[in-house]
């Protein structure tokens, strides 16, 4: 059974042991390497997840707490700088990784999800199933296209436009991301979109390329300036 389903009768998103998105931010830049909290605000900063997610700064050490009491990370030892306090490493569990990429699957094709931050995480999953995914999504988006048509047109029978226009809005706003979402997924299955082999490669042979390891390492150093 699909992962997502069509039309207006979608099931509810999973119940998440920890169903907040900085956890799922969290569990994304903790899958690159271990991490003491103060590490993993910096990657967040630096990696702008603070723009892809609704992320409540203050509480990141309480979902790390929440994240390493369901199992999904783990103690890995502790570092020191200096005269600072040591800070306590965590590393991404197994049950981690496959709640990361389950989340991302349910963000990528389910329809009123949070689009953007499944977007973000979308490495996690290999090419090829990011393209079943997002096939998923734009047939979901095509039906809900056609619901909110009907429904507008039958409105607007009775009602004047002046208090149907945030609904025309909503539905401009739907038809845009159904284009882009197909324009994408067009991308992946040409092989045009940039770095796609080295996407997948990762995936074949589980190393991060040098250059994107290089990338996300400045990305965290930006994010303690």
């Amino acid at each position: 059974m699909s992962i997502c389903s069509e039309g207006r009768d979608r099931p509810v998103a999973k119940r998440r042991k920890v169903g907040n998105l900085m956890a799922l931010a969290i569990l994304s830049v903790v899958a690159h390497r271990s991490m003491h909290p103060y590490e993993m605000a910096a990657a967040l900063r630096g990696w702008g997840k603070g723009e892809d997610m609704k992320i409540k700064w203050g509480s990141l050490y309480a979902v790390v707490q929440n994240l390493a009491k369901h199992g999904l990370l783990a103690e890995a030892g502790t570092s020191q700088e200096g005269r600072r306090p040591p800070r306590t490493v965590y590393r991404i569990t197994d049950a981690g990784r496959a709640e990361l990429v389950d989340w991302a699957r349910e963000l990528l094709c389910e329809v009123g999800s949070e689009f953007r931050a499944g977007l973000s995480v979308m490495v996690v999953l290999p090419p090829d199933q990011v393209v079943e995914l997002l096939q998923q999504r734009i047939i979901g988006l095509a039906g809900e296209l056609t619901r909110r048509r009907e429904a507008l047109a039958a409105a607007a029978v009775e009602v004047p436009r002046l208090f149907l226009v945030e609904d025309e809005y909503d539905l401009a706003a739907l038809a845009a991301e159904h284009e882009w979402v197909t324009a994408l997924h067009r991308e992946l299955i040409d092989g045009t979109f940039p770095g796609l082999a080295q996407w997948r490669d990762f995936h074949v042979h589980g190393e991060v390329p040098a250059d994107m390891r290089e990338l996300a390492e400045r990305g965290i150093e930006r994010g303690r300036q």
